[in-house]
């Protein structure tokens, strides 16, 4: 089950879109304070040649996604920079798998990998605006970059396991 419920999103979707860029600026401002490795990962998109229209992209994503968690009523733990690194190897080692196999394969591997997921409706999402980003523009080899990002948000949110309640005495 989701930790981000698919109506936590819808609201955080069209909260993000309301605000202005003085608001995005707090909201920014937050996320660097409560989640560093997340925000530094899409600034660190500069550094592999994404131009910054693309960047905006992956932080307009990556708001959403924060504000998502804000809005979820948990306490969500740091992302480190190690479950960064873990989440991008498991999700390359994902995508590399598919190209091995038959269409037919690649599908039920496709099917399997959705179906599993813990955050559901945060990766539709995410992948549905990749999609339509995508459609948009001239591909460049620097947009690999950005999905990943981006999709390594989505599954570093979803894979990142939650503290436990404190037993009460």
């Amino acid at each position: 089950m989701s930790r981000i419920s698919s109506p936590t999103l819808a609201d955080a979707i069209k909260v993000v879109r309301a605000m202005g860029i003085e608001q995005k600026e707090v909201l920014a401002n937050e996320l660097f304070e409560r989640q560093p490795n997340l925000f530094g990962s899409a600034l660190a998109l500069h550094r592999m040649g994404v131009v910054p229209a693309k960047i905006e992209v992956v932080l307009d994503l990556l708001f959403i996604c924060f504000q998502s968690m804000k809005q979820s009523g948990l306490r969500w733990p740091l992302i480190t920079e190690a479950d960064l690194d873990k989440q991008l190897g498991r999700y390359v080692a994902t995508v590399r798998f598919g190209d091995d196999l038959a269409l037919a394969q690649r599908q039920r591997a496709m099917t399997q990998y959705l179906e599993s997921h813990p955050e559901k409706p945060l990766l539709a999402y995410v992948t549905d605006e990749l999609n339509k980003w995508l459609a948009g523009i001239t591909p460049e080899a620097t947009d690999n970059y950005v999905m990943l990002a981006a999709m390594n948000f989505v599954n570093c949110i979803a894979f990142t396991p939650m503290p436990k309640p404190a037993k009460r005495t």
